[in-house]
């Protein structure tokens, strides 16, 4: 979603209204400090007064991460789904606050059934009493963007319609047009903020939201996690109406079963105890790894409200408005990187590692000190046992050593390690005796063997092949173009040094000082002579001429001397 740039804003701006509430709430929660340091006051018109308030006693005494939480949940869903998304990117913010933001709640009071209502009727082009036999009003889910009716349509069937907030979409395009202009403020005049990037992150999160708030991609995602696992009698995925669904409204199967959460709850054993929590655990591990490893196509936020258990233990993930994505490359990286933790192999992890990066990263990062690290992270691990290694904690702590190099990994690394944690932690609560390293390794190892399986080989040399005639057949006519250029004069080749402007410098500061000394000890010489010869004009028997040239060849000698002993260049 490209965002308009703020310059100044005036009163008559759309924007005015909502930036005082967003100050407001700032200074409620004890951030009128980091308000004045950002010179608010020239670009907005209520004043320095409205700005500079202290927070209140209560508010004070918490944590500086724990009023930030608490102030971004009171800012709306912008910033609480800002929120949600940044306690996914340990590269970009502290731990403490990251434990902070996972706490965010993105629940919010429901909006109307006359709004939905209305909002359904004007996407879909009919009423809702016609494409419904039966409609319930009082939502059964309400979250920051959307919120969920259950109906059942003419033909019997249940369904869930989910549908988007009135307006929603303006509301989140004024914040992120403010977040950016505060932003560009952040790295401005808090330069130990700027560290951060505010505007790379504002305008990645940009990007997330614009998905988030187009349906459609929701259910190009269904479909597709429905097409990776149409063999797998383990999973069901929802259908979605397509014909019911539109950027703004969503319409699928109704799932009922039973929330993960609850079959491990005693006063429901009996209730549901055609439940089997271990089967569960282990099912819901190995659908996680094969989204990751096989289809390179996860759930990005497993956690137990978007888990459903089915008869027979069957597992049926909901909401898909977060997904991540691996190339083939990626899965070989990732699973390179896990075998090499449980081999303890820092050689082979620091490969694999190095390999995830971005190729523009690479060339600053001090190897050695890299594989150190990578060591002594691994030597944490080496006195325990298989079973006490926890995956979603060891790929947390790569990503933060890789962070401290300064590197950086594609973003669904990030929500590939939270969704590990969490389904670990749903997992242990399953099952005590769960272990995700046990159920990972199976899948790394057969990662590695595919990259030299026979069919493997014969798609690279395939590939290869095709790329190198593309290469041949093109060649000539570059060429031909290229010469055609030199021909007509128009080719023009740019050499860059790397690293000679320093010694450059040094040279030019070198012969400057030699020509003073030229030039001052021709002033001494000719003014010895002048003296000597008696040239008039004369101040006691002096060549006046002579004096002049001895006092401008001091000045230039001790403006020398002290150029020299400045830069302690003696």
């Amino acid at each position: 979603m490209p965002i308009p740039k703020i310059a100044v804003i005036s009163r008559r701006s759309h924007q005015i209204n909502r930036y005082r509430e967003i100050i407001a709430i700032l200074v409620k929660y004890g951030f009128g400090d980091v308000l004045a340091k950002l010179e608010l006051q020239k670009h907005l018109e209520f004043g320095e007064s409205f700005i500079w308030g202290k927070a209140a006693a209560n508010i004070a005494a918490l944590s500086r991460w724990e009023r930030v939480r608490m102030a971004l949940e009171e800012l709306g869903p912008t910033f609480v789904k800002f929120g949600q998304i940044m306690s996914t990117r340990p590269d970009m913010i502290p731990q403490e606050l990251i434990s902070e933001l996972e706490r965010l709640q993105d629940t919010v009071p429901p909006f109307s059934s006359e709004d939905g209502k209305r909002i359904i009727e004007e996407e879909l082009g009919e009423s809702v009493d016609s494409i419904f036999k039966e409609f319930i009003d009082t939502p059964i889910a309400a979250a920051s963007i959307a919120q969920v009716y259950k109906a059942v349509l003419t033909n019997g069937e249940e369904v869930a319609i989910k549908v988007q907030r009135p307006e929603i979409d303006r509301i989140i395009e004024v914040d992120l047009e403010i977040m950016l202009h505060v932003a560009t403020l952040i790295e401005k005049h808090l330069k130990e903020l700027g560290t951060l990037h505010p505007v790379e992150i504002v305008e990645e999160f940009a990007r997330v939201i614009e998905k988030e708030l187009d349906f459609r991609i929701e259910f190009a995602h269904i479909e597709r996690f429905a097409r990776n696992f149409q063999a797998d009698p383990t999973i069901y995925v929802p259908s979605v109406h397509r014909e019911l669904s539109t950027s703004k409204v969503l319409t699928m199967e109704f799932i009922g079963g039973v929330k993960v959460s609850d079959i491990t709850k005693a006063e429901l054993q009996v209730r549901y105890s055609g439940k089997d929590p271990k089967v569960v655990a282990s099912r819901g591990a190995t659908l996680i790894l094969k989204q990751i490893f096989e289809h390179g196509f996860f759930h990005a936020d497993p956690h137990p409200g978007n888990i459903r258990i089915l008869k027979d233990n069957v597992i049926c993930f909901l909401d898909y408005g977060m997904m991540g994505s691996l190339s083939a490359r990626h899965r070989e990286d990732l699973a390179d990187v896990l075998i090499g933790i449980i081999n303890y192999d820092e050689s082979k992890v620091t490969k694999a590692v190095l390999k995830l990066t971005e190729p523009g990263y690479r060339q600053i990062v001090d190897r050695g000190t890299l594989e150190l690290d990578i060591s002594e992270f691994i030597g944490v691990y080496a006195y325990g046992t298989l079973e006490e290694l926890e995956i979603g904690q060891l790929l947390n702590s790569i990503m933060n050593i890789v962070a401290g190099h300064h590197l950086k990994v594609p973003r669904d690394f990030y929500l590939l390690a939270k969704a590990l944690v969490t389904i670990e932690s749903v997992g242990r609560k399953l099952d005590p005796e769960f272990n995700a390293v046990k159920h990972a390794k199976p899948f790394a190892e057969s990662a590695i063997l595919k990259r030299m399986g026979p069919r493997r080989l014969v798609e690279d040399f395939s590939t290869s092949a095709i790329e190198a005639s593309s290469l041949m057949r093109d060649l000539p006519a570059e060429a031909r173009d290229i010469l055609a250029l030199i021909k007509e004069g128009e080719a023009k080749i740019r050499f860059k040094h790397e690293g000679l402007d320093p010694m450059l410098k040094t040279f030019d500061q070198a012969v400057n000082r030699a020509v003073f000394a030229i030039v001052l000890a021709s002033l001494v010489i000719g003014s010895a002579l002048i003296v000597h010869s008696g040239v008039p004009p004369r101040w006691h028997e002096i060549s006046v001429i002579g004096i002049i040239g001895f006092l401008g060849a001091g000045m230039i000698g001790f403006w020398l001397l002290f150029s020299i002993l400045r830069h302690q260049k003696m």
